[in-house]
């Protein structure tokens, strides 16, 4: 059983929080072999994907006391390149670039199709990574959503904000939370606008602000369209925007009806891990492009999300004894 993780190159990734690096470890632990490579890596031969990948090993690694993993120093081993056909070697290819989805990341869908029609699972599936807009999938269910306005135009911004009181405005193609900002309907408000739109020229996505947020924002970890995990963030200190995981979280009825809404929307394009976030019952986002959060979770709440998600996804796959 082998597995192909494409992601952002290797020693970029933070091992004491990186998802895919939890979702590595996870796959080590069901003595899973994997070989990583980056979107440069690959290539078409004779209509066959191929890709110059290289084998991972992982150091040890512990809990420490917050949501950060204690590793060791080198934290992994990286073995020689070597060239392999991608759907004749691997049993699962793990989709796991940063957005934004840009030239770069459309590119490697585009050959990422070719390996799911010779018979390997791609997850995400690359057609419905670039269907499903992360910022904007939501907008499919207004009525679970907070009041929100997409648009370049920085005047109805304004009159949104004087509409609300108080509105987080956000890049359509943002992410990590950069470019955020919070208007209140006061004398910066119109600049504040003017500027997250670029005078007109960036689309943004306006949504009413939450009171609730001071309880936590809720990130729903969903594989095949069921909830195998919650987790609760709050926001950092003297920001307005959420830190990392911080507490538990149940699921309660209103994420029961949105994960109802939401997850035949995800199956019908091949979404097979999505990270829902919920503020006060509300669905807020939708994240489908490199789900993230499994790793700081477990090491936090001392959860299996990783290898929860991986036994999903390899359901034949068994720790072995």
């Amino acid at each position: 059983m082998s597995i192909l993780v494409v992601a952002d190159p290797w020693a970029g990734l933070d091992p004491t929080v990186d998802a895919t690096v939890g979702l590595v470890a996870a796959a080590q632990d069901l003595g899973v072999a994997v070989r990583v490579c980056t979107p440069e890596d690959l290539a078409v031969r004779a209509g066959r994907v191929v890709a110059r990948a290289t084998p991972v090993t992982l150091g040890p690694r512990a809990r420490g006391d917050d949501h950060r993993w204690l590793v060791s120093t080198p934290w992994c081993h990286v073995g020689s390149h070597e060239t392999v056909d991608v759907a004749a070697t691997a049993q699962l290819v793990l989709l796991r670039i940063d957005p934004p989805v840009d030239a770069r990341y459309l590119h490697t869908t585009y050959l990422l199709d070719l390996v799911e029609a010779a018979g390997t699972r791609v997850v995400n599936r690359p057609a419905g990574v670039r269907a499903l807009h992360e910022k904007l999938v939501a907008l499919h269910f207004p009525a679970l959503c907070p009041p929100t306005l997409v648009t370049p135009d920085p005047v109805q911004v304004r009159r949104f904000v004087a509409e609300h009181g108080a509105v987080v405005v956000k890049p359509v193609d943002g992410f990590a939370g950069l470019d955020v900002w919070l208007l209140h309907d006061d004398a910066s408000a119109r600049a504040l606008a003017e500027s997250a739109t670029g005078g007109g020229r960036r689309h943004v996505i306006a949504q009413a602000h939450l009171d609730g947020v001071a309880h936590g924002n809720k990130r729903l970890f969903l594989v095949d369209g069921e909830v195998i995990g919650a987790v609760l963030r709050h926001l950092d200190p003297g920001d307005f925007r959420i830190g990392p995981p911080s507490a538990p979280a149940s699921v309660d009825a209103a994420d029961r009806r949105i994960v109802a809404a939401v997850a035949p929307l995800l199956a019908r394009h091949g979404i097979a891990t999505a990270g829902l976030d919920v503020i006060d019952g509300r669905l807020i986002e939708v994240n489908v492009t490199c789900p993230g959060g499994t790793s700081k979770t477990d090491a936090l709440l001392g959860t299996d999300l990783s290898g929860a998600t991986l036994r999903r996804l390899l359901p034949r796959v068994e720790a072995p004894s």
